[in-house]
Order: C-alpha cells, then structure tokens, then sequence
C-alpha cells in the first residue's frame, strides 16, 4: 500500500510542477499568470482530494473484506479446535464406530 501512496504523491508532484511551468512560460500579463495559477491549483487540489476520498473508501472496504475473513477463520479455528476433543475421549478412537 506504501508503495500506492508514493506513486500517486509523484503524479500529483509531477502535475503541479507541469502546470506550474506551462503557465508559467505562457505568454499573459502577471495578473493574468497569477489568476490562472490559482485556479489551476484549485483544480488539483480538488482533483486530489476526489482520490484520496476514493483511496480511503477503497481502504475501507478492504479493512471490512479483511475483518470478515479474520471473524470466518476465527469461527472455523474454534468449530475445528472443539472437533478435535469429541473424537478422543472415552474409548480412545472413533474409527470402530
């Protein structure tokens, strides 16, 4: 999971520079520079925040998927552990039965 959160922090890093500079190098007025920086940042710190909301629903999920097979191996280890004890007591083994 680490290595997801590095790759996305690159993409955002690498459009923010890419837009930085494209604006930058666009021929307009430092008002008009200035503007267009703002909004483009806004844009992707919105687009950001849409996939950190997606990534963190996707972690969720996985947390509930994994909680539900830690409670179902947990129910089987239980059902197999008092299985064990039934077959071994009194008359030693079930096999004659």
């Amino acid at each position: 999971m680490a290595d997801v959160g590095k790759i996305l922090s690159a993409v955002a890093l690498g459009a923010v520079a890419g837009a930085a500079l494209g604006v930058l190098f666009a021929p307009d007025k430092g008002s008009e520079t200035r503007r267009r920086i703002s909004e483009k940042s806004q844009d992707l710190v919105d687009q950001l925040s849409e996939k950190i909301d997606e990534g963190m629903s996707v972690l969720s999920n996985l947390r509930r998927k994994a909680d539900d097979i830690k409670n179902k191996a947990s129910g089987f280890a239980m059902e197999g552990s008092e299985g064990e004890g039934r077959g071994r007591g009194r008359g030693g083994n079930n096999a004659n039965m």
